[in-house]
Protein backbone atom coordinates (compact mmCIF):
# COMPACT_ATOMS: atom_id res chain seq x y z
CA UNK A 1 0.00 0.00 0.00
CA UNK A 2 1.36 3.40 -0.98
CA UNK A 3 1.54 6.31 1.43
CA UNK A 4 -1.16 8.30 -0.40
CA UNK A 5 -3.63 5.40 -0.43
CA UNK A 6 -2.97 4.81 3.28
CA UNK A 7 -3.67 8.51 3.99
CA UNK A 8 -6.90 8.30 1.98
CA UNK A 9 -8.05 5.25 3.93
CA UNK A 10 -7.30 6.99 7.24
CA UNK A 11 -9.20 10.10 6.09
CA UNK A 12 -12.22 8.03 5.04
CA UNK A 13 -12.37 5.67 8.01
CA UNK A 14 -11.53 7.90 10.96
CA UNK A 15 -14.20 10.55 10.42
CA UNK A 16 -11.87 13.14 11.94
CA UNK A 17 -10.26 14.29 8.72
CA UNK A 18 -11.43 15.26 5.26
CA UNK A 19 -9.81 16.32 2.02
CA UNK A 20 -10.38 19.54 0.07
CA UNK A 21 -11.77 18.59 -3.34
CA UNK A 22 -9.91 21.45 -5.03
CA UNK A 23 -6.39 21.60 -3.61
CA UNK A 24 -6.30 18.15 -1.98
CA UNK A 25 -5.28 19.46 1.44
CA UNK A 26 -6.11 17.24 4.41
CA UNK A 27 -8.26 19.15 6.88
CA UNK A 28 -9.16 18.46 10.48
CA UNK A 29 -12.98 18.46 10.63
CA UNK A 30 -13.14 20.10 14.06
CA UNK A 31 -11.12 23.08 12.82
CA UNK A 32 -13.02 23.07 9.53
CA UNK A 33 -16.35 23.49 11.33
CA UNK A 34 -15.00 26.44 13.28
CA UNK A 35 -13.86 27.96 9.99
CA UNK A 36 -17.35 27.58 8.43
CA UNK A 37 -16.14 24.75 6.16
CA UNK A 38 -13.69 27.00 4.32
CA UNK A 39 -10.44 25.35 3.28
CA UNK A 40 -7.55 26.96 5.15
CA UNK A 41 -5.10 26.48 2.28
CA UNK A 42 -7.08 27.54 -0.84
CA UNK A 43 -10.16 29.26 0.71
CA UNK A 44 -12.56 26.97 -1.16
CA UNK A 45 -16.05 26.85 0.34
CA UNK A 46 -16.84 23.18 0.99
CA UNK A 47 -20.29 21.62 1.37
CA UNK A 48 -22.18 22.58 4.50
CA UNK A 49 -25.35 21.01 5.92
CA UNK A 50 -28.56 22.98 6.33
CA UNK A 51 -28.43 22.85 10.13
CA UNK A 52 -24.84 24.11 10.16
CA UNK A 53 -25.84 27.03 7.96
CA UNK A 54 -28.71 27.69 10.32
CA UNK A 55 -26.37 27.86 13.31
CA UNK A 56 -24.06 30.23 11.46
CA UNK A 57 -26.87 32.69 10.65
CA UNK A 58 -29.50 32.62 13.42
CA UNK A 59 -28.98 33.82 16.99
CA UNK A 60 -28.90 30.90 19.47
CA UNK A 61 -32.26 29.93 20.95
CA UNK A 62 -34.38 32.04 18.57
CA UNK A 63 -35.12 29.53 15.80
CA UNK A 64 -38.76 28.51 15.36
CA UNK A 65 -39.09 25.84 12.65
CA UNK A 66 -42.09 25.45 10.33
CA UNK A 67 -43.61 22.27 8.90
CA UNK A 68 -40.92 19.90 10.17
CA UNK A 69 -43.07 16.81 9.70
CA UNK A 70 -44.21 17.66 6.18
CA UNK A 71 -43.02 14.90 3.85
CA UNK A 72 -43.67 13.97 0.26
CA UNK A 73 -45.56 11.07 -1.24
CA UNK A 74 -44.86 9.20 -4.47
CA UNK A 75 -47.48 10.61 -6.88
CA UNK A 76 -45.99 8.98 -10.00
CA UNK A 77 -44.93 5.68 -8.37
CA UNK A 78 -41.49 6.45 -9.77
CA UNK A 79 -38.73 3.87 -9.83
CA UNK A 80 -35.41 3.48 -11.61
CA UNK A 81 -32.75 1.34 -9.94
CA UNK A 82 -34.58 2.08 -6.68
CA UNK A 83 -38.07 3.26 -5.90
CA UNK A 84 -38.59 6.92 -5.07
CA UNK A 85 -39.85 6.07 -1.59
CA UNK A 86 -36.71 4.06 -0.79
CA UNK A 87 -34.52 6.94 -1.99
CA UNK A 88 -36.45 9.31 0.24
CA UNK A 89 -36.04 7.04 3.25
CA UNK A 90 -32.30 6.73 2.63
CA UNK A 91 -31.93 10.50 2.37
CA UNK A 92 -33.99 11.01 5.53
CA UNK A 93 -31.86 8.50 7.40
CA UNK A 94 -28.56 10.02 6.22
CA UNK A 95 -29.45 13.67 6.83
CA UNK A 96 -31.98 13.34 9.67
CA UNK A 97 -34.29 15.65 7.71
CA UNK A 98 -37.77 15.11 6.32
CA UNK A 99 -37.06 17.16 3.21
CA UNK A 100 -34.28 19.11 1.52
CA UNK A 101 -35.29 22.44 3.04
CA UNK A 102 -35.46 23.98 6.51
CA UNK A 103 -37.92 26.82 7.01
CA UNK A 104 -38.78 28.97 9.98
CA UNK A 105 -38.29 32.28 11.72
CA UNK A 106 -35.56 33.58 13.98
CA UNK A 107 -33.41 36.52 14.93
CA UNK A 108 -30.36 37.61 12.97
CA UNK A 109 -28.47 39.94 15.30
CA UNK A 110 -31.83 40.71 17.01
CA UNK A 111 -33.59 41.42 13.70
CA UNK A 112 -36.58 39.11 13.07
CA UNK A 113 -36.44 37.31 9.73
CA UNK A 114 -38.09 34.46 7.86
CA UNK A 115 -35.44 32.03 6.71
CA UNK A 116 -35.38 29.09 4.30
CA UNK A 117 -32.26 26.94 3.85
CA UNK A 118 -31.79 24.21 1.26
CA UNK A 119 -29.62 21.20 2.10
CA UNK A 120 -27.73 19.75 -0.86
CA UNK A 121 -27.03 16.53 1.03
CA UNK A 122 -30.72 15.58 0.78
CA UNK A 123 -31.11 14.23 -2.77
CA UNK A 124 -28.99 17.02 -4.19
CA UNK A 125 -31.24 19.68 -2.69
CA UNK A 126 -33.78 18.89 -5.39
CA UNK A 127 -37.06 20.79 -5.38
CA UNK A 128 -40.16 18.64 -5.05
CA UNK A 129 -43.74 19.45 -4.14
CA UNK A 130 -42.98 19.58 -0.40
CA UNK A 131 -40.08 21.98 -0.92
CA UNK A 132 -42.37 24.26 -2.92
CA UNK A 133 -45.10 24.02 -0.31
CA UNK A 134 -42.75 24.78 2.58
CA UNK A 135 -41.24 27.75 0.79
CA UNK A 136 -44.66 29.09 -0.19
CA UNK A 137 -45.97 28.79 3.37
CA UNK A 138 -42.87 30.56 4.67
CA UNK A 139 -43.23 33.39 2.15
CA UNK A 140 -46.93 33.81 2.92
CA UNK A 141 -46.20 33.91 6.65
CA UNK A 142 -43.44 36.48 6.10
CA UNK A 143 -45.82 38.56 3.98
CA UNK A 144 -48.60 38.59 6.57
CA UNK A 145 -46.22 39.24 9.47
CA UNK A 146 -44.18 41.86 7.60
CA UNK A 147 -40.89 39.97 7.91
CA UNK A 148 -37.81 40.19 5.72
CA UNK A 149 -37.30 36.96 3.79
CA UNK A 150 -33.95 35.24 3.24
CA UNK A 151 -33.63 32.06 1.17
CA UNK A 152 -30.33 30.17 1.03
CA UNK A 153 -30.24 28.16 -2.19
CA UNK A 154 -28.26 24.97 -2.81
CA UNK A 155 -29.95 22.73 -5.33
CA UNK A 156 -29.54 20.68 -8.45
CA UNK A 157 -32.96 21.83 -9.67
CA UNK A 158 -36.44 20.35 -9.87
CA UNK A 159 -36.87 16.77 -8.66
CA UNK A 160 -37.44 14.50 -11.66
CA UNK A 161 -39.13 11.84 -9.51
CA UNK A 162 -42.22 14.05 -9.23
CA UNK A 163 -42.40 15.20 -12.83
CA UNK A 164 -44.62 18.19 -13.58
CA UNK A 165 -45.53 18.58 -9.91
CA UNK A 166 -41.95 19.59 -9.14
CA UNK A 167 -41.83 22.01 -12.09
CA UNK A 168 -45.07 23.61 -10.90
CA UNK A 169 -43.32 24.71 -7.71
CA UNK A 170 -41.29 27.24 -9.71
CA UNK A 171 -44.43 29.21 -10.57
CA UNK A 172 -45.96 28.63 -7.15
CA UNK A 173 -43.02 30.09 -5.23
CA UNK A 174 -42.59 32.92 -7.73
CA UNK A 175 -46.26 33.90 -7.37
CA UNK A 176 -45.93 34.04 -3.58
CA UNK A 177 -42.77 36.14 -3.94
CA UNK A 178 -44.57 38.53 -6.27
CA UNK A 179 -47.08 39.32 -3.51
CA UNK A 180 -44.33 39.58 -0.90
CA UNK A 181 -42.19 41.95 -2.96
CA UNK A 182 -44.57 43.91 -5.17
CA UNK A 183 -47.80 44.04 -3.14
CA UNK A 184 -46.51 44.11 0.44
CA UNK A 185 -43.24 45.90 -0.53
CA UNK A 186 -41.14 43.64 1.67
CA UNK A 187 -37.53 42.67 1.09
CA UNK A 188 -36.36 39.30 -0.18
CA UNK A 189 -32.67 38.39 -0.17
CA UNK A 190 -31.45 35.34 -2.10
CA UNK A 191 -28.17 33.74 -1.02
CA UNK A 192 -26.77 31.47 -3.73
CA UNK A 193 -24.35 28.75 -2.68
CA UNK A 194 -22.64 26.03 -4.67
CA UNK A 195 -24.38 24.53 -6.56
CA UNK A 196 -27.50 26.49 -7.51
CA UNK A 197 -28.75 25.14 -10.81
CA UNK A 198 -31.78 24.09 -12.83
CA UNK A 199 -35.30 25.11 -11.90
CA UNK A 200 -34.22 26.82 -8.68
CA UNK A 201 -32.00 29.22 -10.63
CA UNK A 202 -34.78 29.71 -13.18
CA UNK A 203 -37.26 30.77 -10.50
CA UNK A 204 -36.89 32.11 -6.97
CA UNK A 205 -33.08 32.13 -6.77
CA UNK A 206 -32.88 34.99 -9.27
CA UNK A 207 -35.90 36.95 -8.01
CA UNK A 208 -34.26 38.51 -4.96
CA UNK A 209 -34.26 42.23 -4.35
CA UNK A 210 -30.65 41.56 -3.44
CA UNK A 211 -28.77 38.48 -4.63
CA UNK A 212 -25.72 37.40 -2.64
CA UNK A 213 -23.43 34.52 -3.56
CA UNK A 214 -20.52 32.64 -2.06
CA UNK A 215 -17.11 32.84 -3.78
CA UNK A 216 -16.66 30.44 -6.72
CA UNK A 217 -20.20 29.11 -6.33
CA UNK A 218 -21.52 27.13 -9.28
CA UNK A 219 -24.64 28.96 -10.50
CA UNK A 220 -26.43 28.19 -13.74
CA UNK A 221 -29.39 26.59 -15.44
CA UNK A 222 -28.19 23.97 -17.92
CA UNK A 223 -24.92 22.08 -17.57
CA UNK A 224 -21.67 23.27 -19.07
CA UNK A 225 -21.36 20.33 -21.48
CA UNK A 226 -24.94 20.76 -22.72
CA UNK A 227 -24.31 24.43 -23.53
CA UNK A 228 -21.00 23.68 -25.25
CA UNK A 229 -22.55 20.94 -27.38
CA UNK A 230 -25.52 23.15 -28.27
CA UNK A 231 -23.49 26.25 -29.16
CA UNK A 232 -20.53 24.30 -30.58
CA UNK A 233 -18.25 26.68 -28.70
CA UNK A 234 -15.78 26.37 -25.88
CA UNK A 235 -16.91 28.32 -22.85
CA UNK A 236 -14.64 30.36 -20.54
CA UNK A 237 -13.05 28.55 -17.61
CA UNK A 238 -14.88 30.64 -15.04
CA UNK A 239 -18.25 30.23 -16.79
CA UNK A 240 -21.22 29.74 -14.40
CA UNK A 241 -19.20 30.85 -11.39
CA UNK A 242 -20.29 33.57 -8.99
CA UNK A 243 -17.50 35.86 -10.21
CA UNK A 244 -18.53 35.45 -13.85
CA UNK A 245 -22.16 36.25 -13.03
CA UNK A 246 -21.13 39.22 -10.89
CA UNK A 247 -19.09 40.65 -13.78
CA UNK A 248 -22.15 40.31 -16.03
CA UNK A 249 -24.49 42.03 -13.57
CA UNK A 250 -26.53 39.07 -12.34
CA UNK A 251 -25.35 39.27 -8.72
CA UNK A 252 -25.22 42.14 -6.27
CA UNK A 253 -22.51 40.90 -3.92
CA UNK A 254 -20.08 38.03 -3.43
CA UNK A 255 -19.72 37.39 0.27
CA UNK A 256 -17.43 34.86 1.98
CA UNK A 257 -19.29 32.49 4.26
CA UNK A 258 -17.61 33.68 7.46
CA UNK A 259 -18.72 37.25 6.69
CA UNK A 260 -22.25 36.42 5.49
CA UNK A 261 -24.07 37.03 8.78
CA UNK A 262 -22.41 40.43 9.20
CA UNK A 263 -23.19 41.40 5.60
CA UNK A 264 -26.83 40.41 6.02
CA UNK A 265 -27.09 42.29 9.30
CA UNK A 266 -25.68 45.48 7.78
CA UNK A 267 -28.07 45.16 4.84
CA UNK A 268 -31.11 44.60 7.06
CA UNK A 269 -30.10 47.43 9.35
CA UNK A 270 -29.79 49.78 6.39
CA UNK A 271 -33.15 48.59 5.03
CA UNK A 272 -34.91 49.16 8.35
CA UNK A 273 -33.68 52.75 8.53
CA UNK A 274 -34.44 53.57 4.89
CA UNK A 275 -36.38 56.88 4.90
CA UNK A 276 -38.22 56.45 1.57
CA UNK A 277 -39.42 52.92 2.19
CA UNK A 278 -42.94 52.40 0.80
CA UNK A 279 -45.54 50.60 2.84
CA UNK A 280 -47.42 48.02 0.83
CA UNK A 281 -50.80 46.39 1.24
CA UNK A 282 -51.76 42.76 0.85
CA UNK A 283 -54.85 42.29 -1.35
CA UNK A 284 -57.87 41.27 0.80
CA UNK A 285 -58.56 38.25 -1.39
CA UNK A 286 -55.26 36.72 -0.33
CA UNK A 287 -56.07 36.51 3.36
CA UNK A 288 -58.37 33.54 2.78
CA UNK A 289 -57.82 31.21 -0.16
CA UNK A 290 -60.90 31.05 -2.37
CA UNK A 291 -61.92 30.05 -5.86
CA UNK A 292 -64.49 31.30 -8.34
CA UNK A 293 -67.27 29.00 -7.16
CA UNK A 294 -66.90 29.88 -3.48
CA UNK A 295 -66.82 33.60 -4.31
CA UNK A 296 -69.95 33.30 -6.47
CA UNK A 297 -71.80 31.42 -3.72
CA UNK A 298 -70.79 34.07 -1.22
CA UNK A 299 -72.08 36.85 -3.49
CA UNK A 300 -75.42 35.11 -3.97
CA UNK A 301 -75.81 34.61 -0.24
CA UNK A 302 -75.19 38.30 0.35
CA UNK A 303 -77.77 39.25 -2.26
CA UNK A 304 -80.38 36.99 -0.68
CA UNK A 305 -79.68 38.39 2.77
CA UNK A 306 -80.02 41.96 1.51
CA UNK A 307 -83.31 41.21 -0.21
CA UNK A 308 -84.68 39.51 2.90
CA UNK A 309 -83.74 42.49 5.05
CA UNK A 310 -85.32 44.93 2.62
CA UNK A 311 -88.56 42.96 2.35
CA UNK A 312 -88.77 42.47 6.10
CA UNK A 313 -88.25 46.18 6.84
CA UNK A 314 -90.69 47.34 4.21
CA UNK A 315 -93.23 44.78 5.41
CA UNK A 316 -92.91 46.08 8.95
CA UNK A 317 -93.41 49.65 7.73
CA UNK A 318 -96.53 48.75 5.77
CA UNK A 319 -97.79 46.72 8.72
CA UNK A 320 -97.42 49.70 11.00
CA UNK A 321 -99.21 51.94 8.51
CA UNK A 322 -102.09 49.56 7.94
CA UNK A 323 -102.34 48.80 11.69
CA UNK A 324 -102.40 45.09 11.04
CA UNK A 325 -102.31 42.65 13.91
CA UNK A 326 -99.17 40.62 14.53
CA UNK A 327 -101.07 37.37 14.27
CA UNK A 328 -102.21 38.11 10.76
CA UNK A 329 -99.31 36.39 9.01
CA UNK A 330 -101.06 36.03 5.69
CA UNK A 331 -101.39 39.75 5.25
CA UNK A 332 -97.73 40.21 6.15
CA UNK A 333 -96.61 37.73 3.51
CA UNK A 334 -98.79 39.42 0.90
CA UNK A 335 -97.28 42.79 1.73
CA UNK A 336 -93.79 41.32 1.61
CA UNK A 337 -94.49 39.81 -1.80
CA UNK A 338 -95.78 43.10 -3.13
CA UNK A 339 -92.69 44.92 -1.84
CA UNK A 340 -90.46 42.28 -3.38
CA UNK A 341 -92.21 42.79 -6.73
CA UNK A 342 -91.69 46.53 -6.46
CA UNK A 343 -87.98 46.04 -5.85
CA UNK A 344 -87.75 43.75 -8.87
CA UNK A 345 -89.59 46.28 -11.01
CA UNK A 346 -87.19 48.99 -9.90
CA UNK A 347 -84.24 46.79 -10.84
CA UNK A 348 -85.76 46.09 -14.26
CA UNK A 349 -86.37 49.81 -14.80
CA UNK A 350 -82.76 50.58 -13.91
CA UNK A 351 -81.54 47.94 -16.37
CA UNK A 352 -83.78 49.28 -19.14
CA UNK A 353 -82.57 52.83 -18.45
CA UNK A 354 -78.95 51.76 -18.69
CA UNK A 355 -79.69 50.00 -21.99
CA UNK A 356 -81.34 53.15 -23.35
CA UNK A 357 -78.31 55.19 -22.34
CA UNK A 358 -76.02 52.75 -24.11
CA UNK A 359 -78.12 52.97 -27.28
CA UNK A 360 -78.03 56.77 -27.15
CA UNK A 361 -74.26 56.72 -26.73
CA UNK A 362 -73.87 54.38 -29.70
CA UNK A 363 -76.03 56.65 -31.88
CA UNK A 364 -74.09 59.71 -30.75
CA UNK A 365 -70.77 58.03 -31.55
CA UNK A 366 -72.03 57.02 -34.98
CA UNK A 367 -73.10 60.58 -35.75
CA UNK A 368 -69.76 61.95 -34.57
CA UNK A 369 -67.91 59.45 -36.73
CA UNK A 370 -69.98 60.40 -39.78
CA UNK A 371 -69.44 64.12 -39.22
CA UNK A 372 -65.68 63.63 -38.80
CA UNK A 373 -65.54 61.62 -42.02
CA UNK A 374 -67.36 64.39 -43.87
CA UNK A 375 -65.01 66.98 -42.40
CA UNK A 376 -61.85 65.13 -43.43
CA UNK A 377 -63.23 64.34 -46.89
CA UNK A 378 -64.18 67.99 -47.43
CA UNK A 379 -60.76 69.36 -46.49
Amino acid sequence: MSLLSWIDSVVDESGLWTRCHKCGAILYIKHLKKNYYICSSCQTHLQMTGRERLQSLIDPGTWQPFDETLSTIDPLKFSDQKTYISRLKDAQFQTNLQESVLTGTGLLEDIPIALGIMDFNFMGGSMGSVVGEKFTRLIEYATHEGLILILVCASGGARMHEGVLSLMQMAKISAALNIHQNKANLMYIAVLTSPTTGGVTASFAMLGDLIFAEPNALIGFAGRRVIEQTLQEKLPENFQTAEYLFDHGLLDLIVPRDFLKTALFETLKFYQKAPLKKKGKIPPSLFKPSNFLSEEKFRRKLKKQKLKKQTYRSALDTNAKANLSKDDLTSLTKVAESVFKKIKNKQNLAISKSKRKQKKLIKFNQKMFQSLNLFYNYY
